[in-house]
């Protein structure tokens, strides 16, 4: 693990840290800078899934509900995904989580939001759970922000959830493992997890390994760094850390 924290060190800024969760030992195996705070992009998604599921859970909607007048972030990759969706006007409620998570579509979680009862009304049940945690209408505004603690909590939760209430937390699950974002020598399969970015932010959660044999759980992001549309070096070093994090599981 030390071999991680190494490789992400050589980012070029101070501001980067990780947190991660051996779910065989069921505690965190080890950190860096775990409270540090960044701006999430399209990572909140996972957040605004799981107040949805919380609500479900407490029967405030059902996964069945209709969300009408759906419009798709045509940025985003949902044509490709779910062309067979494109044409609708309404979803069930499950369909759009899922295809919120899978495509970082924001134009889908506006939607799902504004269903469920808008903003403010969100953000007040995630910092129930999750005080750090704020999310905005805007996937790139700098206050849409939250701890890597709370989003490996959050990551833990449904990850937990799926085993013992599979119904309820699938819409989530099956985003994260449909939407893309592989990783060189990490089979996609055993690669689920939500990524976002901003011109000097990364950030990725996820699970990581064998989904139904005892995979990690992590957290990992870097801010201020260099511009990444101009220089891909902190996305790099972070791929190697993740290379690195799988070869750890392999061994476990």
């Amino acid at each position: 693990m030390n071999k991680v924290i190494d490789k992400l060190k050589e980012i070029d800024t101070e501001e980067v840290g990780i947190v991660i969760y051996t779910s065989k030992g069921q505690r965190n195996n080890i950190s860096l800078n775990s409270e540090l705070i960044v701006p999430l992009a399209s990572a909140a998604k996972v957040a605004i899934g799981f107040c949805v599921a919380k609500w479900v859970d407490d029967d405030f909607f059902k996964w069945d509900d209709l969300v009408e007048e759906v419009t798709f972030n045509t940025e985003e990759d949902s044509k490709e995904l779910y062309p067979h969706l494109q044409n609708r006007e309404s979803l069930p409620l499950r369909e759009a989580v899922e295809v919120m998570i899978a495509c970082h579509d924001s134009d889908v979680a506006k939607c799902i939001v504004n269903f469920c009862g808008g903003w403010e009304k969100l953000n007040r049940s995630i910092q129930s759970y999750y005080p750090s945690i704020n999310i905005t209408e805007n996937p790139r505004d700098l206050e849409n922000k939250g701890e890597l603690n709370s989003l490996l909590e959050i990551m833990i939760h449904i990850f937990q959830g799926y085993k013992t209430q599979p119904l309820l937390w699938t819409p989530i699950i099956n985003g994260l493992v449909r939407q893309k974002g592989d990783i060189n020598h990490i089979p996609p399969h055993h690669l689920n997890h939500m990524t976002g970015g901003l011109d000097n932010v990364v950030i990725d959660i996820g699970m990581i390994g064998d989904f139904n044999d005892n995979p990690f759980i992590y957290a990992v992001g870097a801010m201020n760094l260099p511009n990444r549309f101009n220089n891909q070096a902190a996305d790099n070093k972070i791929v190697e850390a993740m290379n690195l994090l799988y070869d750890e599981y392999l061994k476990k």
